[in-house]
């Protein structure tokens, strides 16, 4: 067993479960959004991010490019949510943007569980 992997893996499926946590819910409503899963779901990005730079390998730059946009994409959900907070009211077009930026992070990291499970089962046979 490599302990990389076990690391790099369990970072990655928790990003993509923290990040459907967040996207869970009600979509005109924040109430049904916590902003600590928010952050959580974006310290957990940076993480597996950080865990995909050392990869050299295609299937590494496809992973790392996955990981950046789910970062990009929750990094902006929560710029948003901040400054419509302190800046501006949040309303339903805010609430349904901070929700459909954190779905596009979640769909990359989909595709980032698919494209590791798939890279596992190759690397198998």
């Amino acid at each position: 067993m490599n302990l990389d992997k076990v690391i790099s893996g369990f970072f990655i499926i928790l990003a993509m479960t923290l990040n459907f946590g967040f996207f869970y819910g009600d979509m005109s409503s924040l109430e049904h959004h916590s902003k600590y899963e928010l952050m959580a779901a974006i310290i957990i990005n940076v993480i597996a991010t950080i865990l995909k730079l050392g990869d050299k390998t295609q299937m590494g730059s496809v992973l790392l490019a996955t990981s950046l946009v789910a970062d990009i994409q929750l990094i902006a959900a929560a710029t948003v949510w901040t400054v419509a907070a302190y800046a501006y009211t949040i309303n339903t077009e805010i609430t349904s943007v901070i929700i459909s930026l954190s779905g596009g992070a979640l769909l990359a990291n989909i595709v980032s569980v698919m494209l590791y499970v798939g890279d596992t089962l190759k690397s198998k046979r």
